[in-house]
């Protein structure tokens, strides 16, 4: 026992389950932590002869005086005859997966749901899961009493959305815009992830005793192979130059090529800004990618193309949008057209990025070298203090770009798997003796 100070609840251990740390001053009342690392408020009292639980709400919501307060509050009800818990329980069999939903919701958009690396979600991931609340969970489900809902629920649930039964076209907030719900094997297991997100929200929220979810057994994900050939890599060079002597596809096709030549994720391209631009350390450091900020080694060719383009380009942005100061827009439907009846019908952005770490994996680069250049997490660079990269990723990096653009240029090689040609080996080691005897 000890009283609950914010000291108390920091430094409050996790363990293998969840336990309560009681408050030696206001008998009753405590500190749930969970098994999770997450940590809610809780009074416990007796009525009519059985011992009840009551949980205030989570930390962070609640600080440890307010919930001192409220817990006051509670008690006193208590001592009044009132039962807090029955109240709270009658209500909570009314609360719809709709009413469980929207509360989620709100939480998230305060920042009180942790997405990865312990932080709140990104508004990306937000608008994304909220879609997917909106459009897939809340008609389904939307009006079944949470208390209600069993794992073979679950299960029918990701058949509908498999068979797409949730399938629509619908107007979005954006002018003229709409949204094409389909469906599908890859949304279903997105949608039952984030279902599972929100049902354990309202296990911690002592809306219901255990998560339907778990143990659901879900479809694998389709393994996204696609990767360009070289003739194909030769085709795109093709169309890239022919795109960029067109005012309404120049900037496109230049953020096209940059992702071809570095493997970055669309939108670390679409959304790149000039101080993210480090030329002498042949680096982006990007502040916020999807593993956070990540230091990301770029080849030559890249180096080269943005020194040229720096003088040109005002604002804060490397490829500026029509508006003042905003990043480039339109883009995912410029690349559809540029490829729409051409062999690269097919290909996207994600092919671009899986096509360079398969050329750097054909060129003999390890796994964690490949993760580094393309901002894997298993591999990404994402300290702050990190101001020199290491002198072998900027020679992958140029390698793996240097190619590419050799590709694009039309460049036909004899073959392109650099531990199997003994020439390239040998001309390697005699320019490396040389370099070291001058």
């Amino acid at each position: 026992m000890a009283k609950i100070t914010k000291r108390v609840v920091d430094t409050a251990e996790t363990g293998s389950k969840d336990y309560v740390i009681w408050d030696d001053e206001l008998p009753g009342f405590g500190l749930r932590v969970f098994a999770s690392g997450k940590r809610s408020y809780v009074i416990q009292y007796r009525s009519r002869g059985r011992s009840r639980r009551y949980t205030i709400g989570l930390h962070g919501v609640w600080t440890p005086e307010t919930a001192r307060r409220e817990a006051k509050a509670q008690l006193g009800r208590v001592a009044q005859g009132e039962d807090p818990a029955e109240e709270r329980e009658e209500d909570r069999k009314a609360l719809t997966i709709k009413q469980l939903c929207e509360q989620y919701i709100a939480d998230m958009e305060a920042g009180l749901i942790l997405g990865k690396g312990g932080m709140p979600k990104k508004d990306t991931t937000i608008a994304t899961d909220v879609g997917r609340i909106r459009r897939h969970i809340i008609p389904l489900l939307g009006t079944r009493r949470v208390q209600d809902i069993t794992k073979p629920d679950m299960n029918n649930l990701m058949k509908d959305i498999i068979a797409g039964k949730t399938r629509v076209t619908m107007k979005t907030e954006k002018l003229r815009g709409k949204a094409i719900v389909r469906g599908g094997r890859g949304t279903a297991i997105r949608t039952m992830g984030l279902l599972g997100g929100i049902l354990s929200y309202a296990v911690e929220a002592g809306v219901i005793e255990h998560n339907p979810t778990h143990g659901l057994r879900k479809p694998k994900y389709q393994v996204r192979d696609r990767r360009l050939s070289e003739a194909e890599y030769r085709v795109l060079g093709g169309i890239l130059r022919e795109a960029q002597e067109s005012d309404n596809y120049r900037i496109h096709a230049d953020i096209l090529r940059l992702i071809a030549l570095t493997g970055c994720r669309r939108g670390e391209i679409m959304n790149l800004k000039w101080s993210e631009v480090d030329l002498e350390g042949s680096c982006l450091r990007l502040i916020d990618s999807k593993e956070g900020s990540s230091v990301r080694p770029v080849g030559l060719p890249v180096v080269e193309y943005l020194e040229k383009e720096r003088p040109k380009r005002t604002g804060t942005y490397v490829f500026p949008g029509q508006g003042i100061d905003n990043a480039v827009g339109n883009f995912p439907q410029s690349w559809k057209k540029l490829f729409k009846d051409t062999p690269l019908w097919d290909v996207t952005p994600h092919v671009l990025r899986h096509s360079f770490a398969s050329i750097a994996n054909d060129l003999g680069f390890t796994e964690i070298t490949i993760a580094a250049l393309i901002g894997h997490a298993k591999g990404s660079v994402t300290s702050k203090y990190v101001h020199t990269l290491d002198s072998t990723l900027i020679m992958a990096a140029d390698t793996a770009s240097g190619y590419v653009k050799a590709l694009l240029e039309g460049v036909e090689f004899r073959r392109n798997t650099y531990t199997l040609d003994r020439q390239s080996r040998q001309s390697a080691i005699n320019q490396l003796l040389v370099d070291a005897i001058q």
